[in-house]
């Protein structure tokens, strides 16, 4: 538990004390839902029967939580090789605790990315209410879980961190766009829609929805599965990826 804690912590300090990272992690979501999310709303929002801002602004929460998890948990990869990180592996300290205390690290330090989108409802002037908005920070730890253990179950299979690298680049683009998180995918079918069904992400962005939508009239056209599909898939995800990610580290460490 200590060891687990001082991982986890040293990740917080490191976000805190880069004034240029937080900078950069505040403004790039008001920058990006300005910009991208404001097209959509004034040129295809209207074809909607739900308003487009709030719509995007939950999915764009969850991809903050979880794609800033999985980002800071395979640079588990680079930081082995040239970073403080790489006298964890020969200290006498479990890998699951490094593991775990990287999870946790990443993903309170993607909490400061909300700042910038809970920022840009100002900017926007996004109609929400704010009872329904805390019900789905609430949901922050599952979402940051989630993507941590996806980040875990790639670093199980890619060790090399060039490859990391670039393999970040198409584990999170891909479901940026087709999880929903910006783009409605309601209706998408064929290929896109199979992508759509296979990227986990999107059950955790529809669990976020649910949430906030609840009990209004707009549920049945903005949510895709019932609540206890997203959580089970999200649970079932998440100790899959874990379990298999985890071994796989550490069987690869050992082999090292």
């Amino acid at each position: 538990m200590n060891a687990t804690f001082a991982i986890a912590w040293r990740e917080i300090l490191r976000a805190i004390k880069s004034p240029a990272s937080i900078g950069f992690t505040v403004l790039f979501p008001v920058i990006f839902m300005g910009i991208t999310g404001g097209s959509i709303s004034q040129n295809l929002g209207a074809a909607l029967p739900y308003s487009y801002l709030p719509f995007m602004l939950i999915g764009m929460i969850a991809n903050t939580m979880y794609l800033g998890t999985i980002t800071g948990v395979t640079n588990l990869v680079e930081e082995r090789e040239n970073d403080f990180t790489a006298e964890l592996f020969v200290a006498p300290i479990s890998r699951y605790a490094v593991l775990l205390g990287k999870i946790i690290g990443s993903g309170v330090a993607s909490l400061m990315s909300l700042v910038g989108i809970i920022a840009t409802i100002f900017v926007m002037q996004i109609p929400i209410d704010l009872g329904d908005l805390l019900r789905v920070l609430a949901l922050a730890p599952i979402l940051a879980l989630a993507g941590g253990a996806l980040g875990v179950f790639f670093i199980g299979f890619v060790q090399d961190p060039k490859v990391a690298g670039l393999g970040v680049a198409l584990l999170v683009f891909p479901q940026m766009f087709l999880s929903g998180a910006l783009i409605p995918i309601a209706n998408s079918s064929g290929i896109l829609g199979l992508g759509a069904k296979l990227m986990p992400m999107t059950y955790s962005i529809d669990l976020a929805r649910n949430v906030f939508y609840a009990g209004k009239p707009e549920y049945a056209a903005v949510v895709l599965h019932p609540a206890w599909l997203d959580l089970g898939v999200t649970a079932a995800l998440f100790l899959v990826s874990t379990t298999v990610g985890t071994y796989l580290f550490v069987r690869a460490d050992r082999n090292r």
